[in-house]
């Protein structure tokens, strides 16, 4: 008799990961694969069903339901992907029904970041505890809080953007159209800009680990040459880290989580960046005890957001 399993769906910009997922949390089954976005939906969903029937036959489980996790924007009520910036093409892309009608079961789509923060909620960092914020710090800055167990959800539904929130009004100017947010301040992106930047006008260690071409720069460049001691490079670092932790005392303000797992191939480098993150909580603890909540790695890696994907369809389809 097939064993009865969830499937997961983290669909990002570059690759689409899939896993069979118990109830009880045993992944029972993984796989992933390029996503190609470029080459179209039609062909990406057909991607994304052989992947599914793939794991499905390697694990030989019964399909219960399909959760997706996908970089936003998206409609989690229409279930459609509408996001041509991270995923090209991708426009008013049904991926719900597509599923639905393939496997016939229910499938329900959830904000990548909400996704991860789940599965990390669920068997992560955050196991046991009522409250889950989680931040991403990667290309972007993603956000998501969870309140016993459910991811919570704004006005219509809606992903709360915690990445977006404005950290400097004279900083650089932010595709979401404002200044100085703290994804523009604290991302991946956000450091490579401001160092390719910077290295213009100061001498930097990052000129020589990018061929001299500043425009080759990286935050992983940025990163090892803060690590090597490179002055110009700490100083972005520092400053990244201030961002982070401004952002960061604007959440917890408002949330009060019992913990904050932080993701993300920035957050790799975590040792940089919490001395300042705990030096910012301990000075705004005077209202609220900040200073008391737990900064924590996530645990789970590239299959929180399968997981959590998983876990969302199994809470929408009241699968024990």
């Amino acid at each position: 008799m097939r064993q009865p399993a969830t499937i997961g769906i983290d669909l990002g910009g570059t690759n689409v990961r899939a896993g069979a997922v118990t109830s009880s949390g045993q992944l029972l089954s993984y796989s992933e694969t390029p996503i190609i976005a470029a080459d179209g939906p039609e062909i990406g969903l057909k991607r994304i069903t052989r992947l599914i029937e793939q794991i499905s036959a390697e694990a030989d489980v019964q399909i219960q339901a399909v959760g997706v996790g996908c970089t936003g924007p998206l409609d989690r009520a229409a279930g459609t992907i509408n996001n041509p910036y991270t995923l090209p093409t991708w426009e008013n892309v049904n991926i719900n029904q597509a599923l639905k009608d393939h496997f016939s079961v229910p499938v329900s789509l959830e904000n990548d970041a909400d996704a991860a923060a789940l599965g990390e909620s669920w068997l992560g960092a955050g196991r046991g505890l009522s409250r889950v914020l989680m931040v991403t710090v990667g290309t972007g800055v993603g956000t998501g809080f969870i309140l016993d167990g459910k991811i919570y959800r704004g006005l219509a539904g809606v992903h709360p953007e915690g990445g977006h929130i404005p950290i400097d009004p004279s900083g650089p100017q932010c595709y979401c159209g404002a200044r100085g947010c703290l994804e523009s301040l604290a991302s991946g992106s956000g450091i490579a800009a401001i160092a390719q930047n910077r290295v213009l006008h100061t001498p930097s260690l990052l000129m020589e680990k990018a061929d001299q071409n500043p425009e080759l720069i990286s935050a992983e460049m940025v990163i090892a040459a803060a690590q090597a001691g490179d002055a110009l490079a700490m100083e972005i670092v520092q400053q990244s880290a201030t961002a982070l932790a401004l952002g960061l005392i604007n959440l917890v303000h408002l949330y009060l989580p019992d913990c904050v797992v932080f993701s993300g191939g920035v957050m790799h480098s975590f040792a940089l960046y919490e001395p300042r993150l705990k030096e910012m909580m301990k000075i705004h603890s005077v209202m609220s005890p900040l200073d008391q909540i737990s900064l924590l790695l996530a645990q789970l890696g590239q299959k929180a957001g399968i997981y959590g994907a998983a876990r969302a369809a199994m809470l929408d389809a009241s699968i024990d």
